[in-house]
């Protein structure tokens, strides 16, 4: 759903994460004048869509890289999202925030055992030089200062500098793009106007490099999923979070599940889809899809304890999803203002056999979330 964090596609995708946008976003103009399009026009819906109160660009994968101590494993993850500010939509100023852009980004270093990350926001203007960050409507083309992700021919290239590390890595696409939902519309909550619009790549090649403190590594075999999602309206006033799994399997299948929590910890809405390595898609609908924890980890930062491997329950199987590192929390209150869990998982199936790996999110857990 990213980063989801996230929930047009309960992302995190996905994860227009916190309490920090509250207030900042209203009822937008897709609300009122655009009714969800029964299907997606490309490369235009790899773009931004402004007159939609939140968006996410959501990226998140394995990257294997050897050094002289020999192969090296890492878990990244880049998150740009967007969010339209209600109370300048009607300002004449070129020079008014319309739109606002944030990015979260992470490594994890696997044999390291320690995530790192990162955080930018910036807003959007229309005055030339005056423009730290913006999104292009036509494809996807995001900068925010010196971060971006850009989307040409059958590619995407992302390019940051962080504190602590450094990504400058190529997504080649090797499979058609996965509509989640009906066509690409993905409800996320029991009202009608819980919905998004959501469309995830998985299967991505990774190729490039990163940087962890002063060392670098080449990239020489990796796997990434994204996720792209728009919306006026996700999260139910019930809901307080998500959970979340984007799984490229090892045989060329993907799987995706997530489910939308109350405060009692119980699921108010679950979906996903599994599209076999031939192309079959199977989208899951509400009451198919259960996550039941097994393990959990208590945070010594935040003391928020989270569910680190669960056993997901879906129409074609029962998964076991185990995180590759407990801590994979992010702070991300000096942007979205939330805390949240994401990272690098191993997915097994009902005999315990490793078949792929993905990532986990989940929202929530410290504090109620608010889109």
């Amino acid at each position: 759903m990213n980063s989801r964090a996230g929930l047009y596609c309960v992302v995190s995708r996905r994860t227009l994460l916190g309490t920090g946008l509250m207030g900042l976003t209203g009822m937008s103009a897709g609300a009122q004048a655009n009714a969800p399009l029964p299907l997606m026009a490309f490369p235009r819906d790899f773009g931004s869509h402004p007159v939609y109160q939140i968006e996410w660009w959501y990226i998140t994968g394995y990257a294997g890289a050897t050094d002289a101590s020999g192969l090296r494993e890492f878990g990244f993850q880049l998150t740009f999202f967007r969010s339209r500010v209600a109370a300048t939509q009607d300002m004449k100023s070129a020079f008014a925030a319309k739109q606002l852009i944030f990015a979260h980004a992470a490594l994890t270093d696997v044999r390291g055992r320690r995530l790192v990350h990162d955080q930018r926001i910036a807003r959007s203007s229309e005055v030339a030089g005056f423009d730290l960050a913006s999104a292009s409507e036509s494809d996807t083309a995001i900068h925010l200062r010196d971060w971006s992700l850009v989307h040409e021919g059958r590619r995407y290239d992302a390019a940051l500098a962080a504190n602590g590390f450094g990504l400058s890595l190529s997504f080649g696409e090797t499979q058609p793009v996965l509509l989640q939902g009906d066509q690409g519309l993905s409800r996320k909550g029991p009202r009608p106007s819980e919905v998004s619009h959501y469309y995830s790549e998985p299967h991505l090649a990774v190729r490039g490099a990163l940087r962890l403190g002063p060392q670098s590594f080449q990239v020489n075999d990796g796997a990434a999923w994204l996720d792209h999602e728009w919306s006026d309206e996700l999260l139910d006033p019930q809901a307080v979070g998500w959970d979340w799994i984007g799984m490229n399997l090892d045989d060329g299948s993907a799987l995706t599940a997530f489910r939308i929590r109350d405060n009692a910890g119980q699921a108010m809405w679950d979906g996903g889809s599994f599209r076999s390595a031939a192309g079959v898609l199977h989208t899951f609908h509400h009451g198919e899809v259960a996550f039941t924890p097994e393990r959990r980890w208590k945070s010594p930062a935040t003391q928020t304890t989270y569910p680190v491997q669960w056993s997901v329950a879906t129409p074609v199987g029962i998964y076991t999803v185990n995180a590759v590192l407990d801590n994979q929390e992010l702070d991300s209150r000096a942007s979205t203002g939330a805390i949240y869990w994401e990272g690098l998982s191993n997915l097994a199936d009902d005999q315990g056999r490793h078949i792929g790996r993905g990532y986990l999110e989940m929202t929530g857990y410290t504090q109620p979330l608010r889109l």
